[in-house]
């Protein structure tokens, strides 16, 4: 399987830069994965896709503003920081730009002193283990000199850091927000709710992996980034309940999806617990529990094309990604939503 068979052709101009004032106002592109028909929607017509009886599965980690501007002790050179997950207290592996100058025992200043960072360790990818020093919370200093992470074909400044955020996100951990939440509201929410539908909570912290090019050739040579998740009993149990009665797991974003699959066993039960997962889907995946997704429209070649081409087939999403070009859908974080029923 090779990589080049995921490719389409985007113009630059659809990468949505900013989010929508309304978050349910977006486009829904509505592909049915058995005939490759679509359909075109409004997004809170999702409405009318889920029934009685159904499962909505949302991941409801919340990203932190783990992007940080400081400068080398001694220098005054600018040096920004990522943070990209917590190793143990105040030790964090991150990604340094510029890598070069920062050697184990740099020290780099953030807001005036108020956060300051030493390089302990270069590990793995060149990322660098940094060891923060500071007075009071960690949390509240980061809330107040961090930035959210934006991937890096959005270029505009985001105006309110809460929308990079899902309206349910709580645990905080993620370095990228699961995008295909962000379209909910809380009253679209409480609908689907009143509809009869439930809704599971689960929680994947999204890495930065997650924008990381496949750069093999061959599919199969592709190493994924592992992240932590963790699903609670009562939870599982909502979707354990939902396939023995005969309704739908219809999971919000690839986070959801790759939580669920990787939580289960190979008689599709969901098993409650937490641990790390590399898991990659693409096409000749059997899926375990998933029976539709609602996801964003995603990068060329990416390992996400990949998991909507497991589920829909990859001729049927590359028929549906160019019809979305087509009708200028927006795509990526802030664009616009599919779902594949």
């Amino acid at each position: 399987m090779n990589v080049k068979d995921f490719y389409f052709d985007l113009p630059q101009e659809l990468i949505a830069q900013d989010p929508l004032e309304d978050r349910a106002s977006s486009r829904l592109l509505v592909l049915d994965r058995e005939t490759g028909e679509v359909t075109h929607r409004k997004f809170r017509d999702i409405l009318g896709y889920l029934n009685p009886g159904d499962c909505l599965v949302i991941n409801d980690t919340k990203v932190i503003p783990a992007r940080l501007i400081g400068s080398r002790e001694g220098t005054n050179a600018k040096i920004e920081v990522l943070l990209l997950k917590r190793r143990e207290n105040d030790i964090w592996e991150t990604l340094v730009k510029p890598g070069k100058k920062a050697k184990p025992g740099t020290v780099i200043n953030f807001g005036d002193g108020l956060l300051k960072g030493t390089v302990i360790d270069v590990v793995e990818e060149g990322n660098r283990l940094i060891q923060f020093s500071y007075e009071g919370i960690f949390e509240e200093i980061l809330d107040r000199l961090g930035q959210m992470p934006l991937p890096p074909y959005i270029t505009h400044q985001l105006q309110d850091k809460n929308r990079y955020q899902t309206v349910y996100a709580k645990h905080e951990g993620s370095a990228a927000a699961p995008t295909a939440g962000l379209h909910f509201t809380k009253e679209l929410l409480q609908e689907i709710e009143d509809q009869g539908v439930k809704i599971a909570h689960v929680t994947l912290h999204v890495g930065l992996g997650t924008f990381r090019p496949v750069k093999v050739e061959n599919v199969l040579d592709h190493h994924m980034h592992s992240e932590f998740y963790m699903v609670e009993e009562s939870e599982a149990e909502k979707i354990n309940q939902t396939k023995k009665d005969g309704g739908r797991v219809i999971c919000v974003g690839t986070t959801s999806c790759r939580t669920i699959e990787s939580a289960s066993d190979e008689n599709g039960i969901l098993k409650a617990g937490s641990g790390w997962t590399d898991i990659f889907i693409y096409p000749g995946y059997q899926f375990k529990i998933l029976d539709c997704l609602i996801t964003n429209f995603h990068l060329p070649e990416s390992t996400l094309v990949m998991l909507v081409s497991a589920l829909a087939g990859r001729e049927h999403v590359l028929a549906a990604y160019e019809e979305a070009v087509k009708e200028r859908y927006r795509f990526f974080s802030f664009g616009d939503a599919m779902f594949i029923k």
